[in-house]
């Protein structure tokens, strides 16, 4: 790709705000799925960027203000790079190249930021498809998993904790890595007490798994999921059958860890065994456990902060790759949050000032 600034349109208003660059790529045969259909990909740069882009033959001319360009510039890169190791572009993947080459713009951490100015997203890929980063948090939780032998994966909902933690511990099965995968979750109502359930343990325990099988069937033939969970390949229990087991071989994955109690998470910390992985998800805005009781998420947090073989990290609604209302949501909830604190925290202050008024004498005048 060849990237040639062009000069700006004569007369055209406050012409010195904008910037005109034209993006040159070599192989032509893959314009269509890069424009997209009617060139919706193109449009998409332009609505959320506020660019011109116009397409003609393997270029495409953005106009707009300077960062704005820059971005569409690396967001194209990016879904030409992904187009070339002969993967499909989605909306989606639009969108998430928008966000890492925002992030690349901004100049954020990056371990991704090649010498030539090229992002290479990470990536997982198993036999059915491929997942890329979207967002510049998922890409530092991806490269955790090759790094750490536990991985916490702390953020709000919608950012792709379980699936991407899913979609890696397939990969490490059909690369041989491990000898199976166990997927948990504490059985926690959300607010709810739906009493007894009836069925066998498998139909009972399937409403809190559901999640982690709507991951799993995506990486995974359908057809071959009873088989692997019979043959013990795949194990979907909840956390309490956990209890006095050593896990070996395996990839663990423990959901909703937000709703573990201490004891809880202890326990399932030193159930991991030799040539075993773990990952850890969880939202702590979102704790389903009875009042006055802790999360062992948070405890987690503070007790195994800087323990060497463990990486933390850290997803906001930037992250979140659902709609984009659930990003606009989680940052109205957190801008409330903010607001309640700091105004408990004035009321706090304000009673204490008038109960030291009270208790206080105010010295006596001298005649």
């Amino acid at each position: 790709m060849t990237v040639r600034p062009i000069a700006g349109r004569k007369g055209s208003p406050r012409a010195d705000d904008y910037s005109h660059v034209v993006v040159s790529f070599d192989d032509n045969r893959l314009m269509p799925e890069l424009f997209g259909e009617f060139d919706q990909n193109l449009a998409r740069l332009e609505q959320r960027l506020g660019v011109e882009a116009v397409a003609r033959g393997n270029q495409v001319t953005l106009r707009g203000v300077p960062e704005a360009t820059v971005r569409a510039r690396l967001a194209l890169d990016i879904l030409y790079g992904r187009l070339q190791e002969g993967h499909e572009i989605t909306p989606g993947d639009v969108d998430g190249a928008l966000r890492m080459a925002e992030a690349a713009e901004a100049q954020l951490s990056l371990p991704s930021l090649e010498p030539r100015g090229r992002l290479s997203l990470a990536e997982i890929a198993t036999r059915r498809r491929t997942v890329m980063a979207r967002t510049p948090g998922q890409d530092a939780y991806i490269r955790a998993f090759d790094r750490a032998d536990l991985t916490f994966g702390i953020g709000p909902a919608g950012t792709g904790k379980t699936y991407l933690a899913v979609a890696k511990a397939v990969q490490a099965l059909q690369a041989k890595q491990v000898t199976r995968i166990i997927l948990t979750r504490p059985a926690v109502e959300a607010g709810e007490r739906l009493g007894f359930l009836p069925g066998t343990l498998v139909e009972k325990i399937d409403p809190y798994l559901r999640p982690l099988m709507d991951a799993l069937q995506d990486m995974v033939d359908q057809e071959s999921i009873p088989r692997l969970m019979q043959a013990g390949t795949i194990e979907i229990a909840p956390l309490a059958y956990m209890r006095g087991r050593s896990l070996n071989g395996a990839f663990i994955i423990l959901d909703e860890a937000q709703n573990t109690t201490p004891e809880q998470m202890k326990m399932f910390l030193t159930r991991i065994g030799f040539g075993s992985k773990a990952v850890i998800t969880g939202d702590v805005t979102q704790i389903d456990l009875p009042t006055g009781k802790r999360s062992g998420l948070v405890e987690a947090e503070r007790v195994l902060a800087g323990v060497e073989g463990i990486e933390f990290v850290y997803f906001t609604e930037k992250d979140v790759v659902r709609h984009k209302l659930v990003q606009m949501i989680i940052k109205a909830y957190e801008s409330h949050t903010k607001k309640s604190e700091i105004y408990f925290r004035v009321r706090c202050l304000a009673a204490f000032l008038i109960t030291l008024e009270s208790v206080v004498e105010p010295p006596h005048s001298k005649n």
